[in-house]
């Protein structure tokens, strides 16, 4: 039998089941028994049944797919992009570079799609990095062309978020917004996650510690260091000298510097991402110092910047691929409305310890 001619029938009947519940398991009813849907989804696999996705979008009025969004907060740009392209083409290229230069987005995007592919689903990724790419991201969504959107904000005054929320577009985000908005969003207990660090400096026999944040205005770099103190605090410190920096390596480097031109007798740090804590050890070497001998690090995602850097970083592990599962899951039930109400869903990090301290 051709793949094309295959119907339905075709696959109740290698499955054993009723034409209905095939088309239960096919549409992601949930209503369905697990043995049934093992059996019924092997048997589509034997047979080479293909789904017709625009009569399904007819009649599900969903497009399976996601519309997988890294946004920012910038204006309209102005002049020639650095290309002489379109106006803001530079802009946009500098931001989509920046963003795809840590590691953090690839784990997303892997989560992401680990959790639509066994759903025939599909991301389209979009980049938001002005007022104009925001306009276009809510029209894609306006207009079907995707059943909701998975945001992934870098900057506190994103106002996608809301945006997505005035519209009544189904959205999740990566973090809780900056900006109260009643949104789905999954995150981590980063307060918890600075206290991990702190108390494992101490731990070590380190003494003169200092941190190098991330962005205040957000909130991880705002429980990260929270927690970091409040750790400390209890341990009878009550001052311990931060830098901010900006998830950068360039921008750890300049913030370890300006720390230790202060307190140049530091014996620990902890680096609020992996990629500013490389910066630190980079900055560290360049100076003649030994880490861990002289500076104990202490970095925070678990990347894979965390396993390149040198020597090898202790770090928090934040479960990224496990937490844009998690988004991608409750856009899911969104979109099906099997979810009505906003909700958050919160990972717990991990201490992992490697050379670094």
């Amino acid at each position: 039998m051709e793949r094309q001619s295959l119907t339905l029938e075709d696959v109740a009947r290698e499955a054993g089941v009723s034409r209905a519940t095939v088309s239960r398991v096919i549409n992601g009813v949930r209503n369905v028994d697990p043995a049934i849907r093992d059996v019924v989804r092997e048997a589509i696999e034997r047979t080479g049944y293909a789904p017709n996705r625009a009569a399904r979008s007819l009649v599900t009025r969903r497009t399976e797919t996601i519309a997988l969004v890294i946004s920012g907060a910038g204006e309209e740009s102005e002049g020639e992009g650095d290309d002489g392209g379109r106006p803001g083409d530079g802009v946009q290229n500098a931001f989509a570079a920046r963003v795809f230069a840590d590691p953090f987005f690839g784990r997303v995007i892997s989560g992401v799609v680990g959790f639509l592919r066994p759903r025939s689903m599909h991301p389209v990724l979009m980049v938001a990095e002005s007022a104009a790419a925001r306009k276009q991201v809510t029209e894609f969504l306006r207009q079907g062309s995707a059943d909701g959107a998975l945001v992934v904000s870098t900057h506190a005054e994103d106002p996608l978020p809301a945006q997505l929320v005035a519209e009544g577009l189904p959205a999740v985000c990566f973090a809780r917004p900056a900006l109260p908005v009643p949104i789905s969003y999954v995150d981590l207990a980063h307060r918890e996650g600075g206290r991990l660090a702190a108390e494992h400096l101490l731990a070590r026999g380190r003494r003169r510690l200092a941190t190098v944040t991330g962005p205040l205005d957000l909130p991880a770099g705002q429980e990260r260091l929270a927690g970091f103190r409040e750790a400390l605090e209890r341990a009878g410190t009550a001052y311990v000298p931060i830098a901010e920096g900006a998830f950068t390596r360039e921008s750890g480097a300049a913030a370890m510097a300006a720390l230790l031109a202060e307190h140049p007798d530091l014996d620990g740090v902890f680096v609020a991402n992996d990629l500013m804590a490389q910066g630190v050890c980079e900055l560290l070497r360049e100076r003649g110092g030994q880490v861990p001998q002289q500076v104990a690090v202490v970095g925070f995602d678990d990347s894979s910047v965390a396993l390149t850097c040198r020597p090898p970083l202790t770090t928090v592990r934040q479960p990224v691929e496990e937490m844009a599962a998690a988004m991608a899951r409750l856009l899911h039930e969104h979109v099906r409305g099997a979810r009505t109400e906003p909700t958050s869903l919160i990972f717990e990090p991990e201490l992992v310890v490697r050379d670094s301290t």
